[in-house]
């Protein structure tokens, strides 16, 4: 049975009644009679005596209740603050808000501005410059331009994550300005590791590939940038396609900044200490392996080439832990190929993403999963083979299930989710039986499983939760969220689910035409009665 709803720690009911009377009590007196005639350098409040982390938690529990106004603000922006949010409360952000953090939150490591789009770009410099001991700065969707960049590359060298993703005023000229100073002719942000540039304006005249290579030569920890254009950079740098790239307005060319990493004129290029590396299609793997040795998380696109997916470029990287394989091509690509990359992968495999991978050979999940003995996170979108007779004879579901299809299982397994999709064919019947074999087996051997996601699955799974419920250990102790939506699962599963131990907080049946509402409603009256902390979401 999921667990009774605990009660709440003395701590987090103390933050709830604040949030509950933070207008009425705590900021009254300040906002009827000092927000607007005064501006204070610093207040002296209720909340002076609280420890930073609470302050921040009541920021984004208020944030979050909506309850959170400019008055609690101004009495909430406090100097023993080290890290501040202010995304809960975008909306309050304004240019007045950032003057008081710059002037009171000296000692800030930790700044989020996630869609403060009410702070000019000015105000971000005043902030930048403000806040010299910064080791974590978010300005995804603001107004920072080059201008702010420049800010933050001269004066953050403490920086080691810097997020700018969507910001419209960012250019490629602004992100040379992060990670060089023309004037001062000196690198910037030395150990900045993580820079996540999504969803920038785009170009055509190739300047952001070329930018984005001067950052991966100027950069030198940058562990892991996000943006489309990467793998791009990456194939220009490998090629050493540098021609004409010098800068006329005291900017270094990439040849230059190439040799003050260690690349000998003539000799081999140098590589590059990224670990993650995103959208890389499958013609590129063999130049991005080349700079990028020490990658250790691969997102790859495949065409419709032959051979196993991926080739076997990816087989060179000794570090790789965590794997997404997506299938580009017209014809797609069949899970089966995945078998040679995974059983040479597979022992020191973490994470394995597939989508887009028609599931021809009904056997094939189950070889591949066992083939990656220490996976911790699977997901895969397999579709079924488009020639499938739809008119083939039914197979007789067997009365339980052998669980020893996968002997080894998945000790490691934290989350495992499985979406199908029927759009170009019909998972025939012996598919049905050998998926749900797969899951029976699975389940009964994953031991640490967190969260199950089972989408679109259109053969009834009532038997299999009925074999895995009933084996010994029992299974699905440490299940915390499970997902059956648009699965076949009757209302006899949910008994089960609600009749076992384990700690299940998630349920979602979204769109299961075998339950209706009559059962839904019979689900939540023994969940109030019973006071289960569970959450079960139905339509």
């Amino acid at each position: 049975m999921p667990r009774r709803k605990e009660v709440p720690a003395l701590g987090s009911l103390c933050l709830q009644s604040l949030v509950q009377h933070m207008q009425s009590v705590w900021v009254k007196d300040y906002s009827e009679n000092y927000l607007d005639e005064y501006q204070f350098r610093f207040v002296m409040g209720p909340f002076n005596d609280l420890a930073g982390s609470l302050v921040q938690d009541l920021i984004r529990l208020l944030g979050e209740s909506r309850c959170l106004t400019r008055a609690a603000l101004h009495l909430l922006l406090l100097p023993h603050l080290r890290e501040l949010s202010l995304r809960p409360c975008s909306g309050l952000a304004s240019n007045a808000i950032g003057q008081l953090v710059a002037l009171r939150c000296k000692n800030l490591s930790s700044l989020d501005l996630h869609g403060c789009s009410r702070l000019s770009a000015d105000m971000l410099v005043d902030l930048v410059e403000g806040l010299p001991q910064l080791s974590r700065l978010g300005l995804a969707e603001t107004q920072a331009n080059v201008q702010v960049l420049s800010a933050v590359g001269s004066c953050c060298r403490r920086l080691q994550e810097l997020d700018v993703s969507h910001c419209k005023k960012v250019s490629p000229r602004a992100l040379q300005h992060l990670a060089y100073d023309p004037l001062a002719q000196s690198l910037c942000c030395p150990v900045l590791r993580i820079l996540l540039a999504r969803g920038l304006e785009p170009t055509e005249d190739g300047s952001m590939v070329a930018a984005l290579a001067f950052l991966l030569l100027a950069l030198p920890c940058l562990k892991f940038l996000a943006h489309g254009a990467v793998p791009d950079a990456l194939r220009l740098l490998h090629g050493r396609q540098l021609d004409g790239m010098g800068d006329t307005e005291g900017f270094p060319s990439l040849e230059e900044l190439g040799r003050r990493r260690g690349a000998a004129p003539g000799g081999p290029w140098l590589t590059l200490p990224l670990r993650q590396v995103e959208e890389v299609e499958e013609p590129a793997l063999a130049a991005i392996h080349a700079i990028c040795p020490q990658a250790e998380e691969v997102s790859v696109w495949l065409g419709d080439g032959p051979g196993p997916a991926g080739g076997w470029e990816l087989l060179g990287w000794g570090r790789l832990a965590r794997l997404t394989l997506g299938c580009a091509g017209r014809q797609g690509r069949v899970l089966a190929e995945v078998l040679p990359l995974a059983q040479r992968l597979g022992p020191r495999l973490q994470t394995l993403a597939l989508h887009g991978f028609c599931c021809q050979d009904e056997l094939s999940l189950a070889a591949l999963l066992a083939s990656c003995p220490g996976l911790q996170a699977f997901s895969a979108e397999l579709h079924a083979p488009p020639d499938t007779d739809p008119d083939r004879e039914t197979l007789a579901e067997p009365p339980h299930w052998d669980t020893d299809l996968l002997p080894h299982g998945l000790p490691q397994l934290q989350s495992f989710s499985l979406a199908l999709a029927g759009t170009t064919g019909i998972f025939s019947a012996q598919h049905g039986l050998a998926l749900r074999a797969t899951l029976a087996s699975l389940l009964c051997h994953a031991p640490r499983l967190q969260t199950l996601r089972l989408l679109g699955v259109p053969f009834p799974l009532d038997s299999v939760f009925e074999t895995v419920l009933a084996a010994p250990g029992p299974p699905l102790l440490e299940l915390q969220e499970l997902s059956l939506a648009e699965s076949r699962v009757s209302s006899q599963t949910v008994w089960l689910l609600l009749a076992s131990e384990g700690r299940l907080r998630r349920l979602d049946l979204s769109h299961c035409r075998d339950i209706h509402r009559r059962d839904y409603d019979s689900f939540l009256q023994v969940v109030r009665k019973q006071r289960l902390d569970l959450d079960i979401a139905w339509e």
